[in-house]
């Protein structure tokens, strides 16, 4: 049980590191990317209006420039620029990278991108390395005349591709660092629960030792009993009474000493199957014949679904137990007149077989479907403790499905019954 608990903590510290760790991740990686491209996108402007500028004063000194197209000029690093007059004419440029141009152009014959506005595009058509490339362009007014369009572009693919490794790296970094997390989260957990083991140990130990202690005592008192019953000389018909729930109480009470002492058994692991194989169907019949005269005080139809053996490798008392507790459940929440039925499933999949006790009573909601296996929890308190239930029968009958690494689980709706069914290896 503590150590289901500690890996629930683990997990559940290890989602919350995982979400913190991604979420951080990504944030770090958009506001990087946010600062990089405002950056760069400023510098782009700032560079579009120096080149204005200098082509204004080129301009308004010389009148115009000779189209020296025909000449290369390399582009300042990853800056570019193209200048055009009011003709389409080419007249000053820093040109792009030779197997970039032809797209810079294209775009600028289609440039519609108001004034002051960044243009984006990346391309990887045939190219082995990717171009992601900022433009803008603002128009060359000389004395109210516009004169031309001056083109200023960027290659930040580079910028780009550093943002990814970073990031790369800082994901790497992240997987390490949740790795590291969640081993010192399961071992913060298992320190975590340390007390709680210790106090639930020793309240399970108190159980046990309680329980062990009061065997003895109530065995005198129910012998007390008995003598008493049997004393002819008693005739008053009102301690006769007394004395008859005398003994049902005690009954009772022996019972729920034994369950806790099964209980605490069985959590500390001291309780040990003995197993050997035997006929699950001879084991369930004579079971179902047992538990006959009580189906019949409450008018049940209590019906056994015949079928050739089925051996099985278990502990036969433990599974008889498993057997009583179920049938016993399904008759205390079966109205009169109703049906329960016990069925064996020897072929629905290799190895396993499944029992299944199905019964006609009020059935048990979806809330109460996982509660159900707790112990002292009952769906109906009254009815329970009107037919001398404790709530520790379906608690005790999960250890014994899970002493065998079996399941046990119910299919129920409100009004139609309840199944609960048992999956156990052959």
């Amino acid at each position: 049980m503590f150590g289901q608990t500690r890996r629930r903590l683990t997990m559940f510290y290890s989602l919350m590191m995982f979400f913190f760790l991604l979420l951080l991740v990504f944030g770090m990686h958009e506001s990087m990317e946010w600062s990089i491209t405002s950056e760069q996108e400023r510098e782009v402007l700032d560079t579009t209006e120096d080149v204005l500028n200098e082509e204004i004063i080129l301009l308004q000194r010389h009148g115009s420039l000779e189209d020296d197209s025909e000449d290369y000029k390399a582009s300042n690093g990853n800056l570019y620029f193209y200048a055009f007059d009011n003709h389409g004419k080419l007249i000053n440029y820093s040109r792009a990278v030779p197997v970039l141009e032809p797209l810079i152009l294209e775009a600028i014959q289609k440039w519609n991108v108001p004034d002051n506005q960044i243009m984006e595009f990346t391309n990887t058509h045939n190219f082995k390395y990717e171009y992601k490339v900022l433009m803008a362009a603002k128009p060359i007014v000389i004395d109210g005349e516009n004169r031309g369009m001056v083109y200023v572009g960027k290659d930040v693919a580079s910028v780009y591709n550093g943002l990814r490794k970073a990031t790369l790296i800082l994901g790497l970094l992240s997987l390490l660092a949740f790795i590291v997390a969640n081993f010192a989260g399961h071992i913060m957990a298992g320190k975590a629960i340390i007390p709680l083991k210790e106090a639930y140990e020793r309240q399970r130990q108190f159980a046990a030792d309680a329980s062990h202690e009061l065997r003895t005592p109530l065995s005198v008192v129910m012998a007390s009993v008995d003598v008493l019953g049997n004393d002819a000389s008693i005739a008053s018909p009102f301690l006769q009474q007394v004395i008859v729930d005398m003994r049902d109480e005690v009954k009772k009470m022996t019972k729920l000493v034994s369950d806790l002492l099964l209980v605490a058994r069985s959590e500390n692991q001291t309780f040990k199957l003995v197993t050997e194989k035997f006929d699950l169907i001879e084991a369930i019949h004579e079971i179902v014949r047992k538990m006959q005269p009580l189906a019949d005080e409450k008018h049940i139809n209590l019906f056994f679904v015949k079928q050739e053996s089925v051996i099985i490798r278990a502990d036969i008392q433990r599974i008889k137990q498993l057997l009583i507790i179920l049938i016993d459940n399904a008759l205390k929440y079966t109205p009169g007149n109703g049906v329960v039925t016990v069925k064996v499933d020897g072929e629905f999949e290799k190895n396993k077989i499944r029992i299944m006790v199905r019964d006609t009573g009020i059935g048990i909601s979806l809330t109460d479907q996982h509660k159900v296996f707790d112990r002292f929890y009952r769906v109906d308190r009254a009815r329970s403790r009107d037919s001398g239930g404790n709530g520790l029968g379906l608690a005790i009958a999960r250890d014994i499905v899970n002493l065998h690494d079996g399941e046990l689980y119910i299919e129920s709706k409100i009004g139609e019954g309840a199944a609960f069914i048992v999956e156990l290896k052959k």
